[in-house]
């Protein structure tokens, strides 16, 4: 894999500031946001009274603020409902996507490519950050997200300056990729997307994101109950896992999963999203598909549109 650059300025990026910003997230979503640390951040779930998404969001910890970024149109819909709970906080939200472009950055060698460019960056854990660039690139913030089977890097960017970061990576071997390829390379790491792979019909731990996202140490949020419940079960009744198909085509969201051939195949999952995985000459497809618990493990074998595949 060659180390790929990704435009996702679509991207939504909303700063909280107000001292009480870090008490109100950490009541509101599935993470531990009170141990964060500048420089630091997570992954949480948004979830409401019942256990359900309302969005995947990814939080990064700054000396003042809290920056919060999602999928294109978390704005719209998260903070109508955050600040539906606002009542004497001092508590700020300001939806910043327009002043800031997003370039992802992924690829075996892409720590190496950013350090040769002046962007120490070698330590960073997942989803730790710097706050600042380099006369080289300017950014507003560079944020390890690894995202993609690979070093992944989030760069926030002036959407002014969107351009010249973009030539100085493509300069130091940095290859402009394809939606197409991002989807590949993200379905192959089992990273799902809000509004496409989750959906507030999703129970938070059936989105595979439990280890990542959830926190069954933190205390009281909107959510908690119905989610700690089910950590004491043991399980979700269906799960979001990777299928690989034997042959195409591909197929399409919404296309139901059997155990068995038809006549007697019983629905057992659905597709949500797919691509292609390129294995030397031949085309395989690739999907995200929930499926139920006892088939959301390795080595399962189950049948897409009378199709043969294997649960990764």
């Amino acid at each position: 894999m060659p180390e790929f650059l990704f435009d996702v300025s679509n991207r939504t990026q909303i700063e909280i500031t107000g001292r009480d910003r870090v008490k109100f997230l950490h009541s509101f979503c599935t993470n531990d946001i009170k141990k964060l640390q500048p420089g630091q951040g997570c992954e949480a779930f948004v979830t409401n009274v019942n256990g359900k998404v309302l969005g995947h969001i990814f939080v990064f910890a700054e000396r003042d603020s809290l920056w919060l970024e999602s999928v294109a149109g978390t704005a719209t819909t998260l903070l109508p409902h955050l600040d539906r709970y606002l009542i004497t906080e001092d508590v700020r939200f300001a939806d910043r996507s327009a002043e800031f472009a997003e370039l992802l950055l992924a690829g075996p060698q892409s720590t190496e490519l950013l350090e040769r460019l002046g962007l120490i960056v070698a330590a960073l854990p997942r989803y730790g950050h710097l706050t600042n660039g380099t006369a080289t690139l300017p950014l507003r913030s560079i944020r390890r997200v690894d995202w993609l089977d690979s070093p992944t890097w989030l760069l926030s960017i002036p959407a002014a300056q969107r351009d010249e970061v973009q030539r100085t990576l493509t300069q130091a071997g940095a290859q402009q990729a394809t939606d197409d390829e991002f989807h590949s390379l993200r379905i192959a790491n089992g990273f799902p997307l809000y509004g496409i792979d989750i959906t507030e019909e999703n129970l938070a731990q059936e989105v595979g994101r439990t280890a990542l996202a959830i926190s069954f140490t933190k205390g009281c949020y909107l959510g908690q109950e119905p989610i700690a419940r089910i950590d004491a079960m043991g399980h979700v009744n269906r799960q979001l896992c990777r299928v690989e198909l034997g042959s195409g085509p591909l197929p399409t969201p919404g296309t139901p999963i059997l155990d068995k051939p038809a006549p007697d195949g019983k629905p057992i999952g659905t597709i949500t999203s797919s691509a292609w995985k390129r294995l030397g000459d031949t085309d395989k497809p690739l999907a995200l598909a929930y499926l139920r618990s006892g088939f959301a493990k390795s080595g399962s074998l189950v049948l897409v549109d009378g199709h043969a595949a294997n649960v990764l």
